[in-house]
């Protein structure tokens, strides 16, 4: 069982996140008007069934990946990290707690864009509903906890959002997403077997194109939770450093 002060942390990062208005309303807005953009590009049907699991895992690391790190580097340009590196608290607690606390925000917006997807764009899937949201949640576990752990090298906003076009972009181009793996140079398809996204794309094609379970998807989750784990390490490692900015 988790001790309970990071639940406390994880309680004052989410009340801080709701007394800010217009981060939530970003929240709720920016994916429905992204995805409604999306939906109207590809008026052809079928179409947007077939690029729908891409889309899903894309933006759910891409919008948990901003938020988060976002998020933890105004934590520490506040001085909340440095109080609490003063206290008893271990590194690790510390991650925790954010962790659920960014968590709760991230798995909200993600339920927005999966709900809008398929009940307002009337995506087309096979899999289970359940085991959708279940993969997605492993997704943007993997998500935040990569989030925390960039912002720790960033000393401004600025700086966090450079690793957009320098992490996340490139995902996109080497997961699958625009073009096939398979067709890609060796290279790249080695490049492409250490990334997370394409685990995530991957995942999510076998549940909604195929009509998989999460046990036959077992490789990509166990990578995804493997990537999550190792990386909240790598974030308590690098936490003290990144708290003295």
């Amino acid at each position: 069982m988790l001790p309970s002060h990071v639940f406390i942390i994880a309680g004052r990062v989410i009340r801080q996140l709701i007394r800010d208005r217009r981060t939530m309303a970003m929240i709720v807005v920016v994916p429905v008007v992204i995805m409604t953009l999306i939906g109207l590009s590809f008026p052809e049907e079928g179409v947007l069934d077939r690029i729908a699991p891409a889309l899903l895992a894309t933006l759910a690391l891409f919008f948990s990946f901003l938020l988060t790190g976002v998020s933890f580097l105004r934590e520490r340009s506040q001085g909340t990290m440095e109080r609490l590196m003063a206290s008893p608290l271990s590194r690790l607690d510390m991650i925790f707690g954010y962790l659920f606390g960014f968590f709760v925000f991230a798995l909200t917006q993600t339920l927005i864009i999966v709900l809008f997807t398929i009940y307002v764009l009337k995506v087309n899937y096979y899999g289970d509903l359940w085991q959708i949201f279940v993969f997605q949640i492993v997704v943007i576990a993997a998500a935040v906890n990569l989030g925390i752990f960039l912002s720790t090298f960033a000393r401004n906003e600025f700086q966090m959002v450079q690793f957009i076009p320098l992490i996340i972009v490139p995902q996109v181009f080497l997961c699958g997403v625009i073009w096939p793996v398979e067709q890609m140079p060796d290279y790249l398809q080695w490049l492409s077997a250490v990334l997370p996204l394409t685990y995530a794309v991957d995942g999510l094609r076998g549940i909604m194109l195929a009509g998989e379970s999460l046990l036959d998807v077992g490789l990509e989750l166990a990578v995804l939770v493997g990537f999550a784990v190792i990386i909240s390490i790598l974030a308590a490692l690098t936490l003290r450093r990144g708290a003295a900015g």
